[in-house]
């Protein structure tokens, strides 16, 4: 395993664990297959890991799991402070004690405000004391960094960057988000200020793996490396980047990570490789259809519709065959006992103003729902949802 420094000189692995998408098993963290991938990770060097207060069962699971195995005292653990939800300057210590109590645990290595898309956000904080109770948990030693997590443009970023004295941050980035959200731009001003940067959805919630086109798959295929390893490596190529975050749930995906993490170092990509790495990028855009990550910040509607999976499975009709996204879309969201069809949107905006990508979620729900289920499909899968549900 490579590490880089934070800013203050503690080693930290350039591969981190993203606690977001721990192993499911029936709607809840599966905590014995979740701990043999952690066993896993932290056996082959990983020591940073990644989870959230909203991360459902991910903070508890994670510190039941640390504290079984002995591994605090081995591993850095990275949570969030849910600011949309602070509205006082106790609630400042309520959110973060809860946090404590799940992970078992009296300090956070790396505290990060969650969420911001705008320095209103940062500003509300301070007006609810966040800035002295920053400096006194800092003091007291049960936070030792003090971070940000963003998603919206490059010119915010900057402008929150420069609002406080920050540790690190915390940015969507990679190779299909280069010019957008932070992007390069926002990197490139964080290393300047020597503010170290982890890097979030760096496979774009799987998508730069599981939802190539075929023709970019192929291409990949003629190379030494897979879809994953490329990914990574352009991002490990880059300075000021500290850790790169990958919420894995299989001993496969561990081992694949750990041992593209332990072979790349900045500046070493070839020229062939940024070629290869465009062409992909060139195939990729000619198919997608909603720059969707499945993240679920847009959940849960008020009128049940399943956004993500309205959204994965119409970019799969184009990425890769019709028949294909909407036969997973009928199975998946068409046979549910509670319908989730993106027809059951009224507009209310709520998924919108949560959005990190900025999708224009309503108008492309509507072109989902018209892809997904024109006739007869929709028809179809009315009459099926009236057969089986009765049965």
């Amino acid at each position: 395993m490579k590490y880089r420094r934070d800013k203050y000189g503690s080693p930290v692995s350039v591969l981190g664990y993203g606690c977001m998408r721990f192993s499911k098993r029936a709607g809840s963290i599966d905590t014995a297959k979740t701990e043999k991938e952690i066993l896993k990770a932290v056996e082959n060097g990983v020591n940073y890991f990644d989870t959230a207060y909203i991360y459902t069962g991910s903070e508890a699971a994670l510190g039941e799991i640390l504290e079984r195995n002995n591994l605090r005292s081995k591993v850095n653990i990275a949570t969030k402070l849910p600011q949309y939800l602070v509205r006082s300057p106790a609630s400042l210590d309520q959110y973060f004690n809860e946090e404590l109590k799940r992970l078992r645990t009296d300090h956070v290595d790396y505290y990060l405000m969650h969420m911001l898309t705008d320095l209103k956000a940062w500003e509300n904080l301070k007006e609810n004391g966040a800035e002295e109770w920053i400096a006194k948990q800092k003091q007291s030693g049960r936070i030792r960094n003090i971070g940000f997590s963003y998603h919206g443009n490059t010119e915010m970023f900057l402008k929150i960057l420069d609002a406080y004295d920050w540790d690190f941050c915390q940015i969507q980035y990679n190779y299909m988000d280069e010019h957008t959200q932070a992007g390069r731009a926002g990197l490139k001003a964080a290393r300047e200020k020597g503010i170290p940067v982890v890097i979030m959805e760096p496979l774009r919630g799987g998508k730069l793996v599981s939802m190539l086109p075929k023709k970019a798959q192929d291409l990949i295929a003629s190379t030494p490396y897979s879809p994953a390893e490329l990914a990574f490596r352009w991002l490990y190529d880059q300075e000021g980047i500290m850790c790169v975050l990958s919420g894995m749930n299989s001993i496969e995906m561990v081992e694949e990570n750990c041992r593209i993490a332990s072979s790349h170092e900045p500046g070493s990509m070839k020229p062939e490789e940024f070629a290869l790495i465009e062409e992909v990028k060139k195939l990729i855009n000619e198919k997608i259809k909603v720059p969707c990550t499945a993240c679920g910040y847009c959940q849960p509607c008020p009128r049940g519709v399943d956004i993500p999976l309205a959204f994965r499975c119409y970019n799969e009709m184009y990425m890769e065959n019709k028949w294909s996204g909407r036969f997973e879309y009928a199975q998946t969201v068409g046979l549910r006992e509670d319908p989730s069809f993106p027809s059951q949107c009224v507009a209310c905006g709520k998924c919108e103003s949560h959005c990190p990508q900025h999708i224009h979620i309503i108008e492309e729900l509507k072109n989902a729902d018209k892809a997904l289920r024109p006739f007869p499909y929709g028809f179809i899968t009315d009459l099926a949802r009236k057969f089986i549900l009765k049965q």
